[in-house]
């Protein structure tokens, strides 16, 4: 009983030392995606709750940032 506790035991540590490492991916860029954007003179809609439309644009798109937040504790 020992014996096939050790071999379990064994079997496990080679099969995590030997298995290969995941690569860490790399956060999206603002240039990853492709946004449609609108052309000059092109009519705009305002349309409230949900609608389906043939054809969509965005007018505008965020300033998409990754930095961390730091901040001082809240001492008064």
């Amino acid at each position: 009983m020992w014996v096939q506790i050790a071999i379990l035991v064994a079997s496990y540590l080679i099969q995590y030392a030997t298995q290969p490492k995941p690569k860490k991916p790399k956060p999206a860029a603002f240039a990853d995606f492709d946004f449609p954007r609108a052309d000059e003179g092109t009519e705009k809609s305002v349309l409230f709750g949900q609608v389906w439309t043939k054809d969509w644009m965005v007018l505008s798109v965020r300033n998409q940032r990754s930095q961390a937040i730091k901040s001082k504790g809240g001492k008064k």
